[in-house]
């Protein structure tokens, strides 16, 4: 006897035919990936000191340091901070800091720093004081670029070694998409991106393909076991039967990021809300998105469609349905 969990996030044996919204789904996702590159050129990412350059300083203080009245006394020395955080103990403090149009500006506004720190909160020491260049942010941005496009390069090697190339080209086609509207919702909520950024895509970009793989692996499942069904039932048949395990993954990993997002602070605030809307939208693209391409891509491929009685149809439906996801 199969174990069920007792929460389960849709009925059990549905029968929703997702193949029939294929189109919208698919126009609806393009419109927002075109939008998106156009956001991404005007107006643009709001960059942070990691790609535009800046000055990055560690501070320790001899106290547990209050980060609302430091950013009040800096705000009344009228300096503009890119980032005020603790970090490793309450005492550490990291201050972020756009770049002066010369050397002497550099230095000049890393000794209102020092005078304002030490006026808010006396004690505090300077440990360390760095200067992003241009050049040093230039690489570090191209060398961003470049682990994205290796991710989508060795995931579509990896699904086009398990599965077929349909899989893989739909995979990566979708993932893409995912990518551009992830950078749209960056641009649209102003957070920064920097390398904690192109760590959360690169998160989503996992997850994302797993929750893919999970429902191609079901499809691959019932092309050998349904021999005759045409492949658009096939396909409807193996989102509904992975569905509850889609919308329950999903669930999980969004509600484990929340709270990240709502009380994690300066430092991973970003990151959390990236990943929230990284998850939905993996999440609803692999059932309108991948299963669509999959099903342009293979019907004349995967599975010639052949006309199959619509009662054997919901038979073999009924039956794989028994098993659940």
């Amino acid at each position: 006897m199969f174990y069920r969990p007792a929460l389960r996030f849709v009925p059990d044996h549905t029968r929703f035919r997702f193949m029939r919204a294929r189109w919208f789904g698919l126009a609806g996702s393009f419109l927002l990936s075109t939008i998106s590159i156009g956001l991404f050129f005007y107006p643009g990412l709001k960059l942070g000191i990691d790609f535009k350059g800046g000055i990055v300083m560690e501070a320790a203080a001899n106290a547990p340091a209050d980060i609302a009245a430091l950013r009040t006394a800096f705000a009344a020395a009228h300096i503009q901070t890119a980032g005020l955080q603790t970090f490793g103990s309450p005492n550490d403090l990291l201050i972020r800091l756009d770049a002066q149009p010369t050397e002497a500006g550099n230095q000049a506004l890393q000794a209102q720093v020092r005078a304002t720190l030490e006026k808010a909160q006396p004690g505090t020491r300077i440990l360390r004081a760095d200067v992003v260049g241009a050049s040093v942010s230039h690489e570090l941005f191209t060398n961003g670029i470049l682990a994205l496009a290796i991710s989508l390069a060795m995931i579509m090697a990896y699904i086009w070694f398990r599965f077929e190339w349909q899989f893989a080209v739909g995979a990566v086609a979708t993932l893409l998409l995912d990518v551009t509207k992830t950078i749209g919702f960056l641009v649209v909520t102003g957070i920064q991106f920097d390398l904690v950024m192109v760590a959360a895509i690169l998160t989503i970009i996992g997850y994302s393909t797993n929750d893919k793989v999970v429902v191609y692996d079901r499809v691959r499942e019932n092309l050998r076991k349904y021999k005759s069904m045409p492949l658009r039932d096939l396909i409807d048949l193996s989102i509904n039967e992975t569905l509850n395990r889609t919308l329950g993954t999903s669930s999980t990993v969004f509600l484990a990021s929340l709270p990240l997002a709502l009380f994690g602070g300066e430092t991973l605030s970003g990151f959390a809300w990236a990943m929230l809307f990284g998850i939905a939208i993996g999440t609803v693209s692999s059932i309108m998105i991948a299963a669509p391409i999959l099903l342009l891509l293979g019907e004349h491929r995967l599975r010639r469609d052949v006309a199959t009685p619509p009662g054997k149809i919901a038979a073999a439906a009924g039956t794989a349905g028994q098993r659940g996801a």
